[in-house]
């Protein structure tokens, strides 16, 4: 069992929307086709069911459910009256999304196997019912005693359990929170892969507590001062300083001043031999003398030029 040792701090300020986009965004990825996988036809659902599913999130209880297809976001199971679905990223033997081609053939070896969940998500009114297979690893119960300790502001440490497109999966003990990709630096962050690897102990930060929906909010980047705050005092406008380059991209170059303020050097700002391309003059981890052209701390957004003459 991870241990969870919690600090008070200053309670972090999110940017509007952000708790909304992370939901958005986790639903989209792992609860595509909820038509027929999530959602249960209400007209076919005697209302015990839910009552009984309803209990069962409450008490934090395990169920033993049989797999009866899949699609690209996870599993449909059903039995004992109740019937839902499971995420990708809540399968104990899916530590990673499988890739668009595999995924069916992963999935597929699940199909009438029996498997241990808990429910993360009753929603009768919205006739959707949502098990994990990694929450239950977890002894019954459990999932409350976090929720009724746990607030925005407090440090506390977890294990890597999923890495995903879109975040992190963090086990607190029995309850699991998602690093928004966006939470994972400063810097950008091309895929959260990059900064994370499922079994890594990490220590995070609690920015959104949302027990109705069992969702916590974590972030890692909040944990270092935040280098865009004194960027522009550091950096002026026109200053010319030295940038390590970190990806090529069609339209340009990103390069990094320091850890977590990363700028582009658009392809237009680039002295470029005639006949040649970025490709041919650039390389990942080359150090050039860079110009900064804009500094927008509050977007978080630079623009450099390495025509400095």
């Amino acid at each position: 069992m991870v241990n969870n040792i919690f600090s008070e701090i200053n309670c972090p300020i999110t940017d509007d929307g952000w708790w909304a986009s992370v939901l958005a965004e986790e639903e989209t990825q792992s609860l595509e086709a909820m038509d027929w996988s999530g959602k249960v036809e209400e007209s076919s659902r005697a209302s015990s069911d839910w009552e009984r599913a309803i209990a069962l999130y409450r008490q934090d209880g395990i169920v033993e459910l049989k797999v009866t297809g899949y699609n690209r976001g996870g599993l449909l199971v059903e039995g004992e009256g109740l019937k839902g679905f499971v995420p990708c990223s809540h399968l104990v033997g899916l530590a990673f999304k499988p890739a668009e081609d595999r995924r069916g053939d992963s999935l597929s070896v699940y199909v009438s196997r029996k498997l241990r969940l808990k429910v993360i998500e009753c929603v009768p009114e919205e006739c959707r019912m949502v098990f994990s297979e990694r929450a239950a690893l977890a002894e019954a119960g459990k999932r409350p005693a976090i929720f009724n300790t746990i607030h925005p502001g407090q440090l506390t440490n977890g294990e890597v359990t999923n890495v995903t497109e879109f975040g992190v999966f963090i086990d607190l003990g029995g309850v699991e929170g998602l690093i928004h990709i966006s939470e994972l630096s400063w810097g950008r962050v091309s895929h959260p892969g990059q900064v994370c690897q499922v079994g890594q102990h990490v220590k995070v930060q609690v920015m959104e507590v949302s027990p109705e929906r069992g969702r916590i909010a974590l972030s890692l980047k909040r944990l270092l001062p935040n280098p865009w705050e004194l960027a522009l005092a550091r950096y002026p406008v026109n200053s010319i300083v030295p940038a390590v380059v970190t990806t090529l991209a069609p339209f340009g170059a990103f390069a990094r001043l320091e850890e977590g303020l990363e700028g582009l050097i658009h392809a237009s700002e680039i002295p470029l031999p005639p006949n040649k391309q970025i490709i041919d003059v650039l390389l990942p981890g080359q150090v050039v003398q860079v110009r900064v052209l804009q500094m927008e701390s509050s977007r978080q957004r630079l623009s450099l030029s390495m025509k400095i003459n």
